[in-house]
């Protein structure tokens, strides 16, 4: 009878990662994996491996087919429906979190917040801030609400585009968020992961910009006075971000890099 140690001598997956798939086919932690290599493995979890083997192979999302991905130290179911959190989007909570610093019951808004991982992380490291989230997609929110209840933090999710799913809403200490900033012509958008992702959480169908400017323009109707805007870009955007922030109001812009040493996460202080 087959087990793990031939298994992996025939599987011409990445070792991690055929160890992450058998991890999720046998529900062990890898220690498991490692004191039981030769243990003999039952016909069902060897198809069920062989399945989970086939989508990799066919570029499927590892997060996907097992359906969560760690960000900010914390699990988060994630299904086609939701962005993969990405490391690079923990500087947007990283930032947003140092805004809030000495900020008493501190009102914070995620706008198109997926699976909920910005909003979720935030009000799990400042637990006085009362933080609401919205998306468009209304299975986007049941992943959210899902993550929420699991994680035991304290957000409210609306449905609706940006703004609109909180009409007449104001008064927010900080507004966060990483929407869909990849240009339509952007040829990312046909490689890797990307592919399997909801096309309208990536693209905005235009030059990358119009939710950015939408978010920007909208934001000083909602903030308090000081109140901040931090959001999430793209490579080659901090320069068109500080120019919206500037033009609508926003002064101590400034951009953040990521740990790749790029500009990443834009925002300033509403005057």
């Amino acid at each position: 009878m087959a087990c793990l140690r031939t298994m992996s001598r025939d599987s011409t997956l990445p070792r991690l990662e055929m160890q992450m798939l058998w991890q999720h086919v046998l529900q062990v932690p890898r220690s498991w994996l490692i004191a039981h290599d030769t243990d003999p493995l039952e016909p069902g979890a060897i198809i069920r491996f062989r399945e989970l083997e086939a989508r990799r192979m066919a570029g499927e999302p590892m997060a996907y087919i097992v359906g969560c991905r760690e960000f900010m130290g914390h699990d988060f179911q994630v299904s086609p429906a939701v962005l993969i959190p990405r490391p690079e989007t923990e500087l947007l909570v990283e930032t947003g979190l140092d805004y809030l610093k000495g900020k008493q019951s501190p009102l914070v808004l995620d706008l198109g917040t997926g699976s909920g991982a910005v909003a979720i992380s935030i009000a799990l490291r400042c637990p006085a801030a009362t933080v609401v989230a919205t998306d468009l997609s209304g299975d986007a929110l049941a992943v959210a609400r899902t993550n929420g209840r699991r994680l035991g933090a304290k957000v409210d999710f609306f449905q609706g585009s940006w703004y609109d799913a909180l009409p007449g809403r104001k008064g927010f200490d900080l507004i966060v968020s990483n929407p869909p900033y990849i240009a339509a012509a952007d040829s990312h958008l046909k490689e890797g992961d990307v592919r399997f992702e909801p096309a309208a959480a990536l693209t905005d169908g235009s030059d990358g910009l119009s939710a950015l400017r939408v978010i920007i323009e909208g934001a000083g109707r909602r903030l308090l006075s000081h109140g901040a805007l931090f959001v999430e870009h793209g490579w080659d955007q901090a320069q068109a971000v500080r120019q919206l922030l500037q033009s609508t109001g926003f002064g101590q812009v400034a951009s953040a890099p990521d740990l790749a040493g790029i500009d990443r996460v834009t925002g300033g202080i509403y005057n």
